[in-house]
């Protein structure tokens, strides 16, 4: 895919694409753009463009607390979807996770998402929990990638 580019988000433009990415696809969880700010300090955020049209965005949570595990989390525009574009950034992702020390990767996907969990299932990843965060009434479920 040539004209698919990526760029980590460090400006407040970048960080709002990332941030409209994350708030389309996730509308049960939306963040504010401090809350992306606080998360870019802590986790290896990406933003996705095809030519010049924001399509997509991932999230990396680095191994942390003496862990091998990092969350790899990839994000595609619904009308961007079935062209290879989640694919790439979850490879990004992946090689991001490994470079930075993880042994296991795990990924986090709204129950409600049946694209997303089809997404998943296809790239190796199987079901570990499921659990509702405190104070919200989404679903979430947790899933490993199986090597």
């Amino acid at each position: 895919m040539p004209d698919l580019r990526f760029t980590q988000p460090v400006d407040d433009d970048a960080l709002k694409d990332w941030l409209h990415v994350h708030n389309v696809t996730i509308p049960a969880h939306e963040l504010s753009l401090d809350d992306v700010r606080e998360r870019a300090r802590r986790h290896h955020l990406e933003v996705a463009y095809l030519g010049g049209v924001l399509v997509g965005c991932t999230t990396v949570r680095p191994p942390e607390d003496g862990t091998r595990t990092a969350t790899v989390i990839a994000r595609v525009l619904a009308e961007h979807r079935r062209q290879g574009i989640g694919t790439e950034l979850h490879a990004r992702g992946l090689f991001k996770a490994w470079e930075l020390g993880a042994e296991l990767i795990e990924t986090v996907v709204l129950a409600s998402n049946d694209s997303g969990l089809r997404f998943a299932r296809k790239h190796g990843y199987v079901e570990t929990e499921r659990y509702v965060l405190p104070g919200e009434t989404a679903e979430w479920i947790d899933m490993n990638l199986e090597r």
